[in-house]
């Protein structure tokens, strides 16, 4: 039977399509079809007792009524204020009422569904929420400590970061003989939030107060989401026993999710396409992790640790960090270890990360993505020419010997075992591999594949046009001129290439250029521009060859 680089295409293509229909599976919280990540396993030193945090008060409603403590004991009522602070990459609105922050505002990037608006995460507006909280665990003689239900007193200072390096907040709450002082520090250029928490003992008794960080976020499918261009939110955490672990509101919401519950370092966090946030707690000291459902549509991941004994009329300090803005790999491995992983390339990470660095160093020199892209391609084929060479000579030579398979189609019509034979037999005998035509396609689907998800998870292309009409490299074509530049290429290849021998597989070559077409009307941008670099350069190069090995 006779094998060539169609039939190949063909299988190629459906391969494609059920790798990306599991990636949808998989970023819908859906169970991958290839298992490709199995559950994360429970640490073994984790805790038999009810998850961490499960005492930890629910997030307050929109609707809530402002400056009314929740826990009995609390100080006279304060009126809870919304406090702005702006920097110059971040505005964030931090509630007195827990000191919660309940917005924040990326000033440097563009929410995707309406342009005219920048990227929120923290939100509490509409059917989102999706806050950070702080607070303390644990009671005194006079009641329960300052949560993230109590309402605080914020200092007078600066509320705009304006001309200097940083700008801070100072919030100050007392509850059940306890003070809790937060003091947020933004800094110029910085997505890291520092978090320091003050506790003062003013009763005559030692108390053991245990500070929590938590992310609250509602279940809801994020806007935009679509089978070529996914889109996602899930808790995550890190942990040097478990490493990097990726949870789902739908597990959660079971009860059955598997995690790593106790460890004395790493990180939470919530990671959604191109964005994280992240709390960070100190490095070395014990603390206990829960992944839990808060309410109706509503969840959260929270890390508990204690802060010792506070004899009476003594203070404790602890520090945080809060990192909430892009997925930039060279920032998140600064901020934590383990942090970058939240850039997700999936199955593709080994071919994924040498592809971007790759990419990244070309873009220090053109500074247009685009431009990367098309260099990058040129490179690749460049790398592998050798061997598409020998592909091209591979199909050139089996084009010249048309004619005689086609005698043996004819002689052997009605024997298709002599027919095959007898192929097999004019390859032998002209020294023709007639897999050889697949080794182009073969070697560039990985990088493909793996560009792909380079493309879907580099926060660094976001928003980055190229020319003309294409504004953004991780949106499809608005005007779908490349696909229809790629159809035509893919034609053009055909015509290089030689003739299937059943007719009905001729046809079915002829529509496969349009069926591309159409798939890539909902690819990234980028990533049409890739391939469509890649089929004119191997035209240049077939043609070259072809000609050589036959003239005529």
């Amino acid at each position: 039977m006779e094998i060539n680089k169609r039939t190949i295409l063909w299988i190629v293509f459906a391969v494609s399509l059920i790798v990306l229909w599991n990636d949808w599976m998989v970023s819908n919280g859906k169970q991958s079809m290839f298992s490709a990540t199995p559950p994360a396993k429970v640490a073994t030193n984790a805790p038999a007792a009810k998850p961490a945090g499960s005492d930890l008060p629910a997030a307050p409603q929109a609707n809530a009524v402002p400056g009314t403590p929740a826990v009995p004991g609390a100080a006279a009522p304060v009126k809870a204020e919304t406090i702005t602070i702006t920097t110059d990459v971040v505005k964030a609105d931090i509630d007195t009422a827990g000191g919660v922050i309940k917005r924040l505002e990326l000033l440097k990037f563009r929410d995707q569904q309406d342009p005219s608006k920048n990227q929120v995460l923290f939100n509490i507006a509409g059917n989102n929420l999706y806050v950070a909280q702080t607070g303390l665990l644990g009671t005194s003689p006079a009641g329960a400590l300052p949560n993230h239900d109590t309402v605080f007193t914020a200092r007078p200072g600066a509320r705009a970061i304006d001309g200097k390096d940083q700008v801070q907040l100072v919030l100050d709450a007392e509850q059940g003989g306890v003070k809790l002082t937060k003091t947020f520090t933004f800094k110029r250029g910085d997505y890291v939030i520092d978090m320091r928490h003050d506790v003062s003992n003013l009763t005559q008794a030692p108390v053991s107060p245990s500070l929590y960080l938590q992310l609250e976020h509602d279940g809801n499918t994020p806007e935009g989401s679509s089978y070529f261009n996914r889109t996602y939110i899930t808790p995550t955490l890190y942990t040097p026993e478990e490493k990097y672990q990726k949870l789902s509101f739908e597990k959660i919401e079971k009860g059955d999710a598997e995690y790593a519950k106790k460890s004395t370092s790493g990180w939470i966090g919530v990671s959604q396409h191109f964005f994280v946030s992240a709390f960070v707690p100190p490095e070395k000291v014990s603390r206990t992790i829960a992944a839990e459902k808060k309410g109706t549509n509503l969840y959260a991941i929270n890390t508990v640790y204690p802060l010792g004994t506070v004899a009476p009329g003594a203070t404790v300090s602890t520090d945080v960090r809060l990192y909430a803005g892009p997925q930039d790999e060279k920032v998140l491995e600064k901020v934590a270890p383990g942090l970058e992983l939240v850039k997700d390339y999936g199955w593709a990470t080994i071919i994924a990360k040498p592809i971007f660095w790759g990419m990244d160093m070309i873009h220090k020199v053109l500074g247009n993505w685009g431009w990367t892209i098309i260099a990058f391609t040129i490179l690749i084929k460049l790398l592998f020419f050798p061997l598409s060479a020998a592909g091209y000579r591979s199909m050139a030579k089996m084009k010249t010997l048309t004619p005689k398979m086609q005698a043996i189609r004819e002689r052997y019509k009605n024997d298709p075992a002599k027919m095959n034979q007898a192929t097999m037999e004019l390859y032998k005998s002209e020294k023709i591999n007639p897999l050889g035509g697949c080794l182009p396609i073969l070697v560039q689907m990985p990088v493909f594949l793996a560009l792909y998800y380079v493309l879907q998870a580099s926060v660094e292309l976001r928003g980055a046009p190229w020319v003309g009409w294409i504004h953004d490299l991780t949106q499809p074509d608005p005007w779908f001129i490349l696909p229809v530049i790629y159809a035509i290429s893919m034609f053009i290849t055909q015509k290089l290439n030689p003739a299937p021998a059943d007719p009905v597989q001729a046809k079915m070559m002829m529509f496969m250029p349009l069926a591309f077409s159409v798939m890539f009307f909902f690819f990234p941008s980028g990533l049409v521009l890739y391939w469509v670099v890649n089929n004119i350069v191997s035209i240049g190069q077939q043609w070259v060859i072809t000609k050589k090995l036959n003239p005529q």
